[in-house]
């Protein structure tokens, strides 16, 4: 499936980079590491048709250590230059350029992560981790290694893809059950017993964004950039259930009819409207996978209440 997906880089890596590397650089070879990641659909096997209008074109990633960047980078990224797009650009945009070609491993890795990385150690720091986002982490580790002697992009492309450390993830854990609890089991009643639908939707936003995180934290994946987050959810979820629901909480409306003469009750839901149902229904898929986990006891679906216990 992966290599499908990255079929075009893979081609034009073996019949076209791989030769000019074993012909040009023999000595240094072993010291390249090539695939196809970082930005961009195409890095995630996400491209089509329409994704085609900006930024994109076959090409693949040479990863250097910064001691042979100095050594042999500029000769390496002449010889890529000039196989990729010969005479002109290739038809790339100059961003997509930027996102090919010859880089540094730390370059690469610091440069998506918004962090100066330690390649070379190959370690990242509490503190660090705590500043990383979900979908930069994705973009860090999708796409393909298709060759790396040397190791070094590789071992680091495996200490993110090991997924949190425990105690951040329990704290990430811990931030979107509370966010989930806060918009779609408290604040959105408050704001349909008000009439204030706009607000409403706002609450059903958050915790839709929060229930997809939380499924990945569950996981152990990080989620892409938002607008692939639901793609890349429903090929994870291969029985379709909660990603049905996902899709049915996104499609349903903040409609005022359900909460006529209704008061705000914080111990009974109103069920009559399609979203808070829905919520109801995720909150308990959630605690099922948490429980799965081991992670909490308990069955209440009010997931507020596991937040303590997820963070002890």
């Amino acid at each position: 499936m992966e290599q499908k997906r990255f079929e075009s880089s893979r081609i034009f890596y073996e019949k076209k980079v791989a030769p000019m590397i074993h012909e040009k650089f023999p000595a240094e070879e072993g010291r390249i590491a090539v695939g196809i990641a970082g930005e961009g659909s195409d890095c995630f096997g996400y491209d089509d048709f329409m994704s085609r209008d900006h930024d994109f074109g076959t090409g693949v990633c040479l990863w250097l250590t910064d001691e042979d960047m100095e050594r042999f980078g500029e000769r390496l990224t002449a010889e890529y230059d000039r196989l990729a797009y010969g005479s002109g650009n290739g038809g790339l945009s100059a961003r997509l350029r930027e996102r090919r070609g010859v880089m540094t491993i730390r370059d690469y890795y610091s440069n998506i992560l918004g962090i100066e990385c330690d390649v070379e150690g190959c370690r990242i720091s509490p503190e660090q981790w705590r500043k990383l986002d979900h979908a930069c982490l994705a973009t860090a580790v999708n796409g393909e290694v298709f060759r790396d002697d040397l190791g070094v992009f590789s071992a680091f492309r495996e200490l993110l893809l090991e997924f949190y450390p425990d105690e951040i993830w329990r704290e990430r854990l811990a931030d979107e059950l509370h966010r989930f609890s806060a918009s779609l089991q408290v604040n959105y009643a408050r704001c349909m017993t008000r009439k204030d639908t706009v607000a409403a939707q706002l609450c059903k936003l958050e915790g839709l964004k929060a229930a997809m995180e939380l499924f990945f934290l569950v996981r152990g994946v990080y989620p892409p950039y938002y607008k692939w987050t639901y793609r890349r959810l429903s090929e994870l979820d291969t029985e379709g259930k909660f990603a049905a629901k996902i899709r049915s909480l996104a499609e349903a409306g903040c409609a005022v009819s359900f909460w006529k003469d209704r008061k705000y009750n914080p111990d009974r839901p109103n069920l009559a409207d399609p979203v808070v149902n829905l919520a109801e229904q995720i909150a308990s898929d959630i605690a099922e996978m948490l429980r799965g986990k081991g992670l909490i006891g308990g069955t209440d679906p009010y997931l507020e209440r596991y937040v303590d216990e997820i963070l002890g």
